[in-house]
């Protein structure tokens, strides 16, 4: 693969799961490829668990909280694959992204909505992230750069209906 192969992260709020997917294969795919993540309606910050997980993964890159419209214009760059990791976003209306890429729903519970103990919400948060750490693995054992597109996005669904 010449490029990497990008991949955009979308939730509603762009605040946890989304952010988390985001690091997850920005750190596993090693250059292979480049995450990003947006949200519907972005809640403007990042929890802080969230932040937390994506820096004991390595990732340092500031994280924000961004609307998916900074990647919906005709000159934006061109997104090889969208992955929606909530089931709101999964069913909004997305805008139109340049160079039509594959798209995919992995459905992960909120980690947000869970309340309790700052221990039980942290803990929310890393089953949140084990299950995106599971699909990512998946989608980089993937030979992105031999699929067709078709077949890409069959597996990248196929991807998020496993447990």
């Amino acid at each position: 693969m010449s490029s990497p192969y990008r991949v955009l992260f979308l939730c509603t709020g762009n605040s946890a799961r989304s952010i988390m997917a985001e690091a997850l294969l920005n750190v596993l795919g090693q250059g292979r490829f480049e995450a990003f993540s947006a949200g519907s309606f972005p809640g403007g910050k990042v929890q802080p668990f969230a932040a937390e997980i994506a820096r004991e993964l390595g990732y340092h890159a500031p994280l924000r909280s961004k609307s998916w419209d900074e990647f919906a214009h005709a000159d934006a760059m061109p997104i090889d694959a969208v992955i929606t990791v909530c089931d709101n976003a999964a069913g909004e209306v997305c805008p139109i992204w340049p160079g039509h890429p594959v798209t995919a729903h992995w459905g992960v519970p909120d980690p947000v909505a869970v309340e309790g103990s700052d221990e039980q919400r942290r803990q929310a948060f890393h089953s949140a992230c084990a299950l995106l750490r599971q699909r990512v693995e998946r989608l980089l054992a993937l030979p992105v750069d031999r699929l067709g597109s078709h077949e890409l996005q069959r597996e990248l669904r196929a991807i998020g209906h496993e447990h």
